[in-house]
């Protein structure tokens, strides 16, 4: 007997095709704001308990002023990959939520208690005050947070596991353990995570609102931190595709689209150890730095989105799901009305990201 629920009888009202891509899309752009969190959060708490200079303590409070405005991002580019996933994989979601039922309910008192701490944080450096146990308490929480999630994740592709969890605990208060792949997946997010910051770091220092020592701070900070994390990514990335079942990974080296996705990191990652390099070991002072180094910081994030959904299906493919499968009845007049919201609502979400970027061109310094 499968260990899934059977399939919904109500059809899908738009292409599977359509759904995933979709999904895709809301998932990398979620990727590129929660890194950019968390690597910033880690980055500008080190800076304020180690660093001795006042460029250290200006870029410190730099991204710590910013981060409750990307917790935003967070939070609303996360519900749509989360509802796309519903409708694609819920058979499987659904189940591994109940399981973790307890944490699951969790996320949401732990995100209002890591966003009034990213607040308390912000606070204390924009006034030259120590707020370290802020900062902390912020990282924990969301390191927290970043696990349930992973663990849910995983969890949703191990029927085999479900059965003896629900028999330790139907109250959903265990988090799964003893999956070879969940170390791996938390340390590709926290290699991520610095990676990503140490660009963004590098776009920061193209603004105008540094001084030249503070831009030359954190340009050189962000761009070696960003080429030594995308080193350490490959080696991290290598045994987390090793820890996968065999099964998988043959599945997936006859998958043109995750093969293709795997070459469009290597090739971000080559580039993203350019751009850093250039940042953090010259002088280079161009223009183009800091736009190129958003612009591989996204095509990064989107190639690992693509095989994360490739991985994702030919794992439960193995196990007998098959997400293809679904009827479907598309009603063309309500996808074209969401797909016209949805392009407006990115827009709207680029314009407010452009406004943000523009205003208040003040000089960063702190009290």
């Amino acid at each position: 007997m499968s260990p899934f629920p059977a399939v919904d009888p109500i059809p899908v009202p738009a292409p599977i095709w359509l759904i995933k891509l979709l999904h895709i899309v809301t998932m990398a752009l979620h990727f590129v704001a929660i890194q950019m969190l968390v690597g910033g959060l880690l980055v500008a708490l080190l800076l304020h308990l180690f660093g001795r200079s006042g460029s250290s303590r200006t870029s410190a409070a730099a991204l710590a002023r910013r981060l409750p405005i990307v917790m935003t991002y967070v939070i609303n580019l996360g519900v749509p990959p989360l509802l796309f996933a519903q409708v694609l994989y819920g058979r499987a979601l659904y189940t591994s939520s109940v399981l973790i039922g307890s944490w699951w309910i969790a996320v949401i008192p732990l995100l209002m208690a890591c966003y009034w701490s990213l607040y308390q944080f912000s606070g204390r450096l924009d006034k030259g005050r120590s707020g370290w146990w802020f900062g902390g308490a912020a990282f924990v929480l969301a390191g927290l947070i970043a696990q349930i999630y992973s663990s849910n994740m995983t969890l949703m592709l191990r029927p085999e596991a479900w059965a003896a969890m629900y028999q330790s605990s139907p109250a959903g208060v265990h988090l799964p353990s003893g999956d070879p792949t969940m170390p791996w997946r938390l340390l590709t997010f926290f290699c991520g995570a610095l990676l990503t910051a140490g660009l963004w770091m590098i776009w920061l220092a193209g603004r105008s609102t540094f001084e030249a020592e503070d831009a030359r701070f954190l340009r050189t900070l962000g761009g070696r931190l960003a080429a030594v994390m995308a080193v350490v990514e490959i080696g991290v990335v290598r045994q987390l595709a090793a820890s996968q079942p065999a099964a998988v990974r043959s599945a997936l080296d006859g998958d043109a689209i995750a093969q293709g996705s795997a070459f469009a990191w290597m090739a971000a990652i080559a580039l993203v150890v350019l751009a850093g390099s250039l940042a953090g070991f010259t002088r280079v002072l161009s223009g183009w730095l800091p736009w190129a180094a958003l612009l591989v910081a996204v095509v990064r994030t989107g190639a690992i989105a693509v095989y994360r959904d490739a991985l994702r299906d030919q794992t439960l493919l193995t196990k007998g799901f098959d997400v293809w499968q679904r009827n479907v009845a598309t009603n063309w007049g309500v996808v074209g009305l969401f797909l016209a919201l949805f392009i407006g609502g990115l827009a709207a979400a680029g314009w407010l990201v452009s406004v943000v970027a523009r205003a208040n061109r003040v000089m960063e310094k702190t009290a």
